[in-house]
């Protein structure tokens, strides 16, 4: 009995949580997204296709950015689906939720692209997390 409890013991950091985030000037090249943290050290960032649809943005290139997720390396890291909301940006000291916005049809959106009712492109409108929707 005893036996079962120290290996029960032995293998709890193994399964802890593991969830982390890094913050850092968001670079995009043509085939990677990586993110330069403080110090220097640059990390690759992965996700599923929603999550890369926000980190490829144009508008947030060069942006100081966070994102939750896990490491997956010593350099790489793996961001949590899109549905968790675990990208931000940080503006004028504010951590501010990524976030697209159609003015049109007041529909919000977590990664890039055309409104799915109008299709015109939605705006990038970063706000704070418990935010909100404007009224029409």
């Amino acid at each position: 009995m005893q036996r079962r409890y120290f290996l029960s013991l032995a293998a709890a950091p193994l399964f802890a949580d593991s969830r982390a985030t890094v913050r850092g000037r968001l670079t995009q090249a043509t085939s990677e997204t990586l993110l330069t943290l403080d110090g220097g050290r640059v990390v690759k960032l992965a996700g599923d296709e929603a999550t890369l649809g926000v980190l490829r943005d144009a508008r947030l290139k060069n942006a100081d950015f966070e994102a939750a997720g896990r490491f997956t390396g010593p350099n790489e890291f793996a961001v949590d689906l899109i549905h968790t909301r675990s990208l931000f940006a940080h503006v004028k000291g504010r951590k501010l939720m990524v976030t697209y916005w159609c003015d049109i049809c007041y529909i919000r959106t977590f990664t890039p692209g055309v409104c799915w009712c109008c299709q015109e492109d939605t705006a990038l409108d970063l706000r704070e997390p418990d935010a909100p929707d404007p009224v029409p």
